[in-house]
């Protein structure tokens, strides 16, 4: 393990060699995704998972993980689910994972950094990996917004709220932020809107073209009827927040949703309210070789970035710069690009600031089309992302978010697949 290990930093030390291609070398130690699957992103409240609370999604999720992975369940030592919502959530993921196939020796554990917690799992879990304490888990992200809601109940303590402005803020909802975003930077209503024209526009074209259908994992679910009550045994196969059709002069016409904090972020411009879950399986490159796994891409690393939370929207313009400064490389070196879309003012913001080709961003559409359960949305754009650069044959994948209360945070990964 020591010779492995020094040979892994003497090839990183190769001299000659530019940031990103010390990055795409290959070394025993590199901790690798072997399975990227996600659930449909169904409508919360009305959608196929509207009946299927966050445990009953988690447990179908890691189903499904077990069902495709080429492994025995008994190699994953630990499995981490990002979720913003339910204070439950470790209980569930336990449960989930005992009743899904793994063995009572897999850990469960959940974390909540809001719209980056499926991000969070992932890094969480390939940390552990570097650091020797696991050398196989299970990251996911899953959220039921139809029973969940991430709104406090009451405000914060007089301390707190009498500290300062920032502290303040925190307590300002998401909506509000948007506006904040639109307004002080002169987002405009027109550039939303065209925005969230264009994230319909993909994701209808992907859904069209089967694009999707490599990262989809159908799940057997009960649905209930409104009216009767009577349920029944349904396939859920494909996302449901694509509204084919829609164009800008369609989303111009819709009512401001965030009075009185302002008049350009509305329902057709801001991320849809969804339920869903994404998985990702990760090890060492070595435990992957000898277990003869289909290595699917290689974790280079994730940051978080704080910022003021009264705009906490553009928060990946703050989070990207710093992780690429950490890696060493530029905007120029990344191939496929994945945003939340929570809002499209942050996310025109953070294009136009740094200056991220259009065709590089959100190639299947975003949250705005595809929908944003806030806990999946972390490990849904690895999903999501890998697929893509398959499809184009593309190398490096870039994902970011931003995250309530004033954060961002981005992760980096080498698509190895068809490339």
């Amino acid at each position: 393990m020591a010779a492995e290990r020094l040979g892994s930093v003497l090839r990183q030390l190769t001299p000659g060699k530019s940031p990103l291609e010390t990055l795409q070398q290959k070394n025993p130690d590199d901790v690798v995704i072997t399975l990227a699957i996600r659930t449909p992103l169904c409508k919360a409240t009305k959608g196929g998972l509207k009946d299927t609370p966050l445990d009953g999604i988690v447990f179908k999720m890691l189903e499904q993980v077990v069902k495709r992975a080429r492994i025995d369940p008994q190699m994953v030592e630990d499995i981490c689910l990002g979720n913003v919502s339910d204070a439950k959530a470790a209980y569930y993921v336990r449960a989930a994972c005992l009743a899904a196939g793994f063995p009572n020796t897999t850990a469960a554990s959940s974390v909540n950094r809001f719209c980056s917690s499926g991000l969070k799992a992932v890094q969480d879990i390939a940390n552990q990996i570097i650091t020797g304490s696991i050398e196989c888990g299970v990251a996911i992200g899953a959220e039921s917004m139809t029973t969940g809601g991430d709104r406090l109940t009451r405000p914060f303590v007089d301390e707190i709220v009498n500290a300062n402005q920032d502290a303040n803020d925190c307590l300002q909802p998401m909506g509000q932020t948007s506006e904040n975003v639109g307004n002080d930077f002169d987002i405009s209503r027109e550039s939303q809107d065209r925005f969230a024209a264009e994230s319909y526009r993909r994701a209808e074209h992907a859904q069209k073209a089967g694009w999707f259908d490599d990262e989809i994992a159908p799940i057997t679910v009960k649905v209930k009827d409104p009216k009767t009550g009577e349920e029944k045994d349904v396939t859920l196969t494909k996302d449901e927040g694509p509204r084919w059709g829609t164009t800008y002069e369609a989303l111009s016409k819709i009512r401001p949703a965030f009075k009185p904090y302002g008049e350009r972020s509305t329902g057709g411009n801001s991320s849809q309210v969804t339920d869903g879950a994404a998985a990702v399986l990760l090890m060492k490159r070595s435990k992957a070789l000898e277990m003869n796994q289909p290595i699917l891409a290689k974790f280079c690393g994730a940051t978080v970035a704080g910022l003021a939370p009264r705009i906490m929207g553009i928060g990946p313009s703050i989070a990207i710069p710093k992780l690429l400064g950490k890696l060493q490389i530029s905007m120029d070196d990344i191939d496929i690009i994945e945003i939340n879309e929570a809002f499209a003012s942050m996310a025109v913001y953070c294009r136009d600031t740094l200056k991220i080709d259009p065709e590089k961003l959100n190639i299947r559409g975003g949250a705005i089309a595809l929908g944003h359960p806030l806990g999946c949305t972390g490990t849904r754009q690895i999903v999501t992302g890998l697929s893509e650069c398959r499809r184009q044959k593309k190398k490096v994948l870039l994902t970011s978010m931003c995250i309530g209360t004033g954060m961002g945070m981005a992760g980096l990964f080498i698509n190895e697949q068809e490339v």
